[in-house]
């Protein structure tokens, strides 16, 4: 009697440890420790990460993980590193609420909790395939500093990169160094602009649309990426199309709809569709006629 039901809490065991092998990375947080911080702006910090049982984070260019700050809660944030940079990853995080406020006082060594890669990232392998136009607006260039440090580590295989930046000031701007080496060592075009300039500057004045205009191939037969607050998309998809740009040729990222990550919350849903799920990047003809998308 006493083997049969030793025998029965060991198939119960074996069934519970299957089950938990079988829970999904979404649900299971793993721990990881700050590596390294360093201020780029007044109000964004860049974070070098590595989880602390030497995973990788698995991640594509222009996916998101749900950073989570043991008795503040968590939020997701977009990764800025590309995969091919080694078995570390990293953050740029700007103090705007109670999580990102909680990060901001962190020090390397402290532990967080890391949930994630989500979803949809940057179309890599189509991206490949022809010229590529990526424009960025203010924060929008973290999740764009991941793909961009991907082509770079693989420059062969990707065709004419144009990288177009711009914020509202000089003090805004974020990598700017990393920016002008992509030219430099990588052949990138890269153009930066402020809505306003200091004595100093020496770039282009005005918002990201005024440079566009300073494109020079056939924009019919290119891909753009775009990624950047709310009100810059409407302006620059329209400058685009305006241009002969292809709707199907367009992505962009929808990373700041979300909230929990995994589509239970619905804070992110957009129609029938999840940024969290189905994006964050989705290809403009998805999203086109959904009201509030861009």
């Amino acid at each position: 009697m006493t083997k049969k039901i030793s025998e029965k809490m060991t198939e119960k065991m074996a069934d519970h440890e299957c089950f938990l092998k079988r829970i999904p990375n979404e649900y299971a947080p793993r721990r990881a420790v700050i590596e390294s911080s360093k201020d780029m702006t007044s109000t964004e910090k860049l974070f070098r990460l590595r989880f602390e049982d030497g995973s990788l984070l698995g991640h594509t260019p222009g996916q998101f993980i749900q950073v989570g700050v043991t008795g503040v809660g968590e939020a997701p944030i977009s990764i800025c590193s590309s995969p091919t940079e080694g078995n570390f990853f990293e953050l740029c995080i700007r103090d705007i609420g109670n999580v990102t406020h909680a990060l901001h006082t962190h020090k390397p060594g402290d532990v967080v909790f890391v949930r994630g890669p989500f979803m949809r990232g940057f179309p890599v392998e189509t991206l490949k395939k022809k010229d590529l136009i990526i424009i960025g607006g203010g924060l929008g260039i973290v999740p764009l500093r991941s793909l961009v440090n991907y082509i770079k580590d693989r420059r062969d295989e990707f065709k004419r990169v144009i990288y177009l930046y711009g914020t509202k000031t000089t003090g805004t701007i974020l990598f700017q160094d990393e920016i002008e080496e992509a030219g430099r060592k990588c052949g990138f075009e890269c153009l930066m602009t402020v809505d306003r300039a200091v004595k100093s500057w020496s770039g282009n004045t005005g918002v990201i649309t005024t440079l566009i205009s300073h494109i020079k191939i056939p924009i019919d037969e290119c891909n753009t990426v775009v990624v950047g607050p709310p009100v810059m998309y409407r302006f620059v998809l329209k400058e685009m199309l305006s241009y002969g740009m292809k709707k199907e040729n367009i992505y962009v990222s929808l990373e700041r709809h979300m909230k929990c990550g995994i589509g239970k919350c619905g804070h992110c849903q957009i129609g029938n569709l999840y940024t969290c799920k189905d994006g964050p990047v989705f290809n403009y003809t998805e999203i086109e006629n959904y009201k509030g998308a861009i």
